[in-house]
């Protein structure tokens, strides 16, 4: 997604092409977008003058998620944007300057720390596989180099950006390979992590594939297409189908949905097919029923033959239920006649692999004749 602005009701609109973007053009302070150790090692590293040398780092994984062969490298974007813009602001650095050690005085005892700090200019730089690209475990995915105190600074930044695009955008592409050309629609909101989250997921999980998502935030935020349905709520108020699904359908005679496992999912089918003939008769068609509950392949092929039936061929059979990639695929073996998935908690979290264990890992520093070496780390894991 790219920036641009739309003219809505006579007013221009916005969209961004990260959630960094947005939260960086309120006024959201990222400076301290950081762990702790990345200002202790900066401090020590100043203390000692060693600050501004050039070290590298690779970003890569040592597994890939959900037991798949591949991976898709996502979160490029809000990296550059936040290296573009971010800054300490005054607030950071009063923040810093209240932080105490254990022994009660300033963890930060220099106050030449804090000018340094405001006066510093970003200067790493990147390079990396195209946002996008499948890629492989063990493998640099992302290099940055720049002064060694601010790659350790916001390591956690990058990796926190890196790993959760990188994870979510992985699963999206996942569960659109096993639809085989079916639309994906993201429902996670109301389970992902906390609103920050379920933006940033909406988004990979468009870049990955899926073809919009339920969170109107997200529309509006980066212009994805959005999608729902509605509650069983809505059936229970009523206290039955028809009545829910008429009255929906004179509000909404042009997006109308039924939700149809409420009660008992056939019976459902049927009246919703009952509705949908009387939508016909005033000039409109109804969308789509969703199944939410229950087997769904077989219900989806009773439904399709009672719509067919009924000649409404071309209303669409929506399931949910807690999907993943794997119940896709079944469900397409199995020849269901489901025409849209839209998962929810597995895609906007990732499911039981709710994240990608992405690490930095420095692999050259400068030395004091100004020449890079090599560094690598050793581990006792057999792996």
């Amino acid at each position: 997604m790219s920036e641009s602005i739309r003219r809505i009701r006579g007013r221009e609109r916005k969209l961004y092409r990260t959630p960094i973007s947005y939260f960086m053009d309120h006024g959201m302070d990222l400076g301290l977008a950081a762990d702790q150790y990345g200002a202790t090692m900066g401090y020590a590293w100043w203390k000692h003058g060693l600050h501004n040398r050039q070290a590298v780092f690779n970003w890569f994984f040592r597994e890939n998620p959900f037991g798949g062969g591949y991976s898709v490298f996502m979160g490029l974007a809000a990296i550059q944007e936040f290296l573009e813009r971010v800054r300490f602001t005054d607030e950071s650095l009063d923040y810093l300057a209240m932080l105490n050690g254990r022994d009660g005085k300033p963890l930060f005892p220099d106050e030449g720390f804090f000018d340094f700090l405001s006066k510093s200019k970003m200067e790493i730089t990147i390079d990396a596989f195209p946002e996008g690209s499948v890629c492989f475990p063990r493998e640099p995915v992302v290099r940055f180099r720049g002064p060694v105190w601010q790659m350790q600074f916001w390591e956690g930044f990058f990796l926190n950006q890196l790993n959760f695009w990188t994870l979510i955008g992985t699963k999206a592409a996942r569960m659109v390979d096993q639809a085989h050309g079916k639309p994906i629609s993201e429902s996670g909101f109301r389970r992902a992590q906390g609103l920050d989250g379920h933006l940033t997921a909406a988004l990979a999980a468009y870049c990955g594939g899926a073809a919009g998502t339920s969170n109107l935030l997200a529309g509006q935020l980066f212009g994805l297409p959005t999608y729902g349905t509605h509650a069983h709520s809505w059936v229970l108020f009523h206290g039955d189908n028809r009545s829910a699904f008429q009255n929906y359908a004179t509000a909404l005679p042009n997006n109308a949905v039924f939700l149809v496992d409420t009660f008992d999912t056939l019976e459902g089918v049927k009246v919703a097919v009952e509705v949908a003939k009387l939508m016909r008769a005033s000039g409109h068609e109804l969308f789509g029923i969703r199944l939410d509950s229950g087997d769904l392949s077989w219900l989806s092929k009773e439904a399709r033959k009672m719509l067919n039936e009924a000649g409404l061929k071309n209303v669409r059979i929506l399931a949910s239920d807690r999907l993943n990639e794997l119940k896709i695929a079944s469900h397409e073996r199995e020849g269901s006649m489901i025409d849209i998935y839209a998962p929810g908690t597995e895609l906007a979290t990732g499911g039981k692999d709710s994240a990608l264990g992405g690490v930095m890992k420095l692999v050259a520093v400068e030395n004091e004749a100004g020449v890079l070496e090599d560094r690598i780390k050793l581990s006792s894991d057999p792996a």
